[in-house]
């Protein structure tokens, strides 16, 4: 055996206990996420459960067809898109601000006490925060609606207003997501050189232009790959959140692809049109995520491979 040979065999050697340790997440993500792939077919029949995916008629596009003809598809889009980009945006100003302020407090206690109240909503579960939110925005004894009229404003039905319903969205998911985000800018302004605040300093900079001048600069690579990365989730405007506030009175505003899916599919038992919409959704989120990669190389120089 050749030396190269020798050499390649005991890396590769030397590499099976690291496959074994990712050989588990695989079989995983191979039962759960590839193997229902198959069901995609359901999307070009007129699926019968009797009949299985074998024995149901075959129907092309027609399914494609039925969504496109139904009243409520171009609302349904509208607010999934309108309401995944307030979240984006938010979630892009919320945390960066945060960031900026923590990174002027200087009473490390203080610090990591306010990093772990805004961090710990991100760790609770929407079925929590839903219950929690019911209670606080009820317009009759909602503390928040009670605070309004005490100031002499009219109580707002926050879930139950098509008007206020996505705002009520984004805010609380802000409120929920923004500290896992916060953290990952105050990582970013680690790494920014010591001196240059120093001689910003020395030059007579405030906080402020310290901040404009030195911080945000830094933070700009990590910014701009954020900000390409979350262009694919824009049709993921948030299930399980959007699920558990909302009702029938908001679906004009607050109804979006995925729980249009649930209704169709699990309510309706119209399987092979929700599976339609939500082969639609897959395919654009494919072409959004390839699209945030592929600018996330060209504007911040981030591969995965």
């Amino acid at each position: 055996m050749s030396l190269e040979a020798s050499i390649l065999n005991k890396s590769l050697k030397s590499e099976i206990p690291l496959h074994l340790m990712i050989l588990p997440g695989f079989i995983i993500i191979f039962i759960y996420s590839y193997v229902p792939m198959v069901g995609i077919v359901m999307a070009f029949q007129n699926y019968i459960p009797v009949k299985g995916i074998l024995g149901s008629d075959w129907v092309g596009l027609d399914n494609f067809k039925y969504i496109i003809s139904l009243p409520d598809t171009l609302q349904v889009l509208w607010n999934t898109v309108y309401i995944a980009i307030l979240k984006i945006i938010m979630g892009l100003i919320a945390p960066i601000c945060t960031a900026l302020l923590l990174n002027e407090v200087r009473k490390q206690l203080f610090k990591r006490a306010i990093q772990t109240v805004v961090y710990l909503p991100h760790f609770l579960s929407w079925v929590i925060l839903g219950g929690i939110l019911i209670d606080l925005l009820s317009p009759s004894q909602g503390l928040v609606n009670q605070f309004l009229m005490f100031l002499g404003f009219e109580p707002v039905f926050f879930l139950g207003d098509n008007k206020w319903f996505p705002y009520t969205l984004m805010i609380s998911d802000t409120w929920k997501e923004f500290g896992f985000s916060m953290i990952i800018y105050l990582a970013a302004i680690s790494g920014i050189n010591p001196s240059l605040y120093e001689a910003a300093v020395i030059d007579g900079a405030n906080h402020w232009r310290r901040a404009w001048h030195i911080t945000l600069p830094g933070m700009r690579p990590i910014i701009v790959l954020l900000v390409t990365l979350s262009l694919g989730s824009v049709l993921n405007a948030g299930f399980e959140q959007v699920f558990i506030l909302y009702s029938p009175q908001v679906y004009e505003s607050g109804d979006i692809i995925d729980t249009m899916v649930y209704r169709i599919g699990l309510i309706n038992s119209q399987y092979s049109i929700a599976t339609a919409v939500g082969l639609f959704k897959s395919v654009v989120s494919l072409i959004l995520v390839g699209t945030s990669y592929w600018l996330a190389y060209r504007l911040a120089n981030y591969r995965i491979f």
